[in-house]
């Protein structure tokens, strides 16, 4: 095998770059080794045109293998890989958004990029994934206009302490304050996905601009060896649009498009009305070009002309000026009383309904992904975008990946207002239903589910709120739109969407449709989002301020506490027996243990209070000293046994209980009688009573004489 290698310091660690002839059919491959982590990218274009396709057909896979982390799949039925899971589909999501605006979209020949985990070490293969694409890619004969970058940063919230690229270990969320995955090129910035526990914007702005700055040393690199192994490009025919369809439109539909796009009504129904008309009044000018380059074209019409009112006129299609958010309606509730928790949020022509079911521990998702394979979610957020939301038909349920995408967003912006587990030990599921979409209705469906949690009782520390703004570019030119809808995110540079509460940022997700945003372009955006984020914070507080102080009498009873881990046994009992036994005495639906002694009881009509009740007294620590009353069990020769509750027997040796000699036991105690002891002696499990101590007269008063 024929190999050549490059080499780089990327975050303290060795980024290598290794070409070989593997994949020989390829158009463009590269194996890329960070760690122990290995993947395989590669990149092909195909040969046949397809001129009738009205988008650039690329589709990237990130394939993920168990072999890469040394497990076997599946059950003992079926050893195979499945489809893709979430992260799988996360990962592919973020390769594409990055490399995606670096093509010329009149291309029409089909072009696919395919990530393969080889070997899953420490460091995640996201970021040396998106590397690689841009490697493959920038080797290869595919046009394309790369190379591009890619950078993790993270900071640990209890020591300060910034990393690059960390790793799985170093990603434990109790101890992230922020984690940023960056991609741009050339000093600007067009893909980010962020995590943050209520982090303020000018924190999030430097750590954008500390990765403009990696970006450079990994693009830096690239260019070398693309330099060095890079083929010629392939050519193909430019896109020629005939004069005559120029001049028909300037003439026929200029002034016609102007008036449809900026006539204040919502949605895009007007506008494809429009594109019919124009596409058929074409048809009797005998163009002997595709069709969809005529469709292409008054999309690009289209482009300009919103571009023009943005920019020249400071104007936009529904008539709002560049910073106002459309009217906006919260409402926590009033759904149904077999429900959780419901909230319903409206910006504009953009609704959600947004739906909480509580569960009990073992409702939680058993991940399963190929990084960890026992990782457990106590929280989910699932986004769905039926058909009927945009006034169209189709195929109605499942998941796509957009729906993935806009519901881990979702997630990630709620996950760091929630109670830990030991005061609120619930799962936790939100289903986000959009019912009318103009726009954002990610972020519509944050807000929607801040109001569904507090309406549920779930403790949370504050509502979160997400808004999108959105920028128009030309020729160094720009403008920032707040809140964009329907055209101005079809057809904008950039969709940035930013969640977070009135203390600061959890999420952030921004793509563009340009080649990259500058830092002073984000900075104003970020400020802008501030702003419109506070006030949907205030709309909503107008329907509920506060979590609800109670959760739905529907929902499981779930009672939490806590013992000592070496209790545990105790209370698991010889195979199980004991709690099998404490469930079928209390009714409890489920008991379960976490190693650090956690106990979580679900249950329903006072079980788990019954179960709570007989873990505690099974588990009661008794103290030296301690006084209570308990009732003899056993005589014996030495003493007499006394239970001190259920579970717990002590031993009254015949010396503590009185200050004189005591010749027969049974002169003094009888078998079931109570009596008042103190606690002498813990040792192990044995537990010795005095009664001497507590009432040195008590065999006195039974008619005992000292001598």
């Amino acid at each position: 095998m024929q190999t050549q290698s490059f080499s780089t310091d990327f975050g303290g660690k060795t980024l290598t770059a290794e070409f070989t002839d593997l994949t020989g059919q390829a158009n463009g491959s590269v194996i890329m080794r960070y760690g122990e982590t290995v993947v395989l990218v590669t990149a092909v274009m195909s040969t046949e045109e397809q001129p009738n396709l009205p988008y650039f057909p690329l589709s990237v896979e990130f394939e993920e293998r168990f072999y890469a982390a040394g497990t076997i799949p599946g059950n003992r039925f079926i050893r195979h890989e499945g489809k893709p899971g979430d992260e799988a589909v996360l990962s592919a999501r973020i390769i594409d958004r990055t490399i995606r605006p670096l093509f010329d979209h009149d291309l029409r020949y089909e072009t696919q990029v395919v990530v393969t985990v080889l070997a899953l070490g420490e460091d995640d293969p996201d970021v040396i994934a998106v590397i690689g694409a841009s490697l493959a890619l920038g080797i290869s004969d595919i046009p394309w206009n790369g190379p591009v970058s890619a950078v993790r940063i993270a900071r640990n919230k209890r020591s300060g302490i910034i990393s690059i690229n960390p790793t799985y270990v170093e990603r434990v969320a109790e101890d992230r304050e922020f984690e940023l995955l960056v991609c741009g090129r050339g000093g600007t910035i067009n893909m980010i996905e962020a995590a943050a526990y209520e982090v303020p914007e000018t924190d999030i702005l430097a750590v954008l601009e500390a990765a403009t700055v990696l970006h450079e040393q990994i693009e830096a690199f690239q260019v070398a060896i693309i330099t060095a192994l890079g083929k010629p490009k392939r050519t193909y025919p430019a896109r020629v649009i005939p004069h005559t369809l120029s001049e028909f439109f300037a003439v026929q539909f200029s002034h016609t498009l102007r008036a449809t796009l900026f006539s204040k009504k919502a949605g895009k129904t007007h506008i494809r009305n429009l594109k019919k008309e124009f596409t058929k009044a074409v048809k009797d000018l005998a163009l002997t070009i595709p069709q969809n380059h005529i469709q292409d074209y008054f999309e690009e019409m289209v482009n300009e002309e919103i571009h023009r009112g943005a920019l020249d006129r400071k104007e936009r299609p529904d008539g709002r000026d560049i910073t106002t958010v459309r009217p906006l309606f919260a409402q926590a509730g009033g759904i149904s009383p077999v429900l959780h928790g419901s909230g319903i949020f409206y910006r504009g022509e953009t609704h959600v309904l947004s739906v909480l079911t509580l569960g009990g521990p073992e409702a939680a998702q058993l991940v399963g992904a190929t990084e960890d394979q026992d990782q457990q979610k106590r929280f989910m957020h699932h986004y769905n975008f039926p058909p009927f939301s945009v006034g169209e038909t189709g195929r109605v349920g499942g998941f796509n990946r957009r729906m993935i995408g806009h519901g881990t967003l979702a997630e990630k912006a709620l996950l760091p207002v929630l109670p830990h587990k030991t005061v609120f030990p619930y799962t936790m599921r939100l289903v986000s239903e959009t019912m009318s979409s103009n726009g954002s209705s990610s972020m519509a469906s944050v807000c929607g589910s801040s109001l569904a949690l507090m309406d549920g009782g779930v403790p949370i520390i504050r509502p979160v709120a997400g808004v999108a703004s959105g920028i128009m570019m030309r020729n160094g030119e720009y403008v920032l739109l707040v809140d964009i809808q329907g055209p101005e995110d079809e057809h904008g540079d950039m969709d940035l969407k930013v969640a977070g509460t009135s203390l600061g940022i959890t999420a952030i997700q921004m793509d563009v449709k340009a080649y990259g945003v500058s830092i002073e372009m984000l900075t104003h955006a970020l400020e802008r989002t501030r702003i419109a984020r506070l006030h949907i914070l205030e709309t909503m507080a107008l329907a509920i301020k506060t979590p609800r102080s109670h959760i739905s009498s529907r929902a499981p009873e779930i009672i939490s506490l806590a013992i000592f881990p070496e209790q545990i046994g105790l209370v698991m009992g010889n195979g199980g027996t004991t709690i099998t036994k404490i469930k079928e005495d209390s009714g409890a639906t489920e008991i379960t243990i976490d190693d650090d002694g956690l106990v979580i009881i679900t249950g329903k009509e006072g079980s788990a209070r019954r179960a709570a009740a007989i873990i505690t007294a099974l588990t009661k620590l008794y103290r030296v000293g301690e006084t209570l009353p308990v009732t003899i069990t056993r005589l014996v020769a030495f003493g007499a046994f006394a239970k001190l509750d259920e579970y717990h027997e002590g031993l009254i040796h015949i010396s503590e209980i009185a200050p004189m000699k005591i010749t027969s036991i049974d002169e003094v105690l009888t078998i079931g009688e109570v009596v008042t002891v103190t606690i002498v002696k813990i040792a192990a499990d044995k537990i010795g009573l005095s009664i001497k101590q507590t009432d040195p007269d008590f065999a006195i008063r039974k008619g005992i004489k000292e001598i």
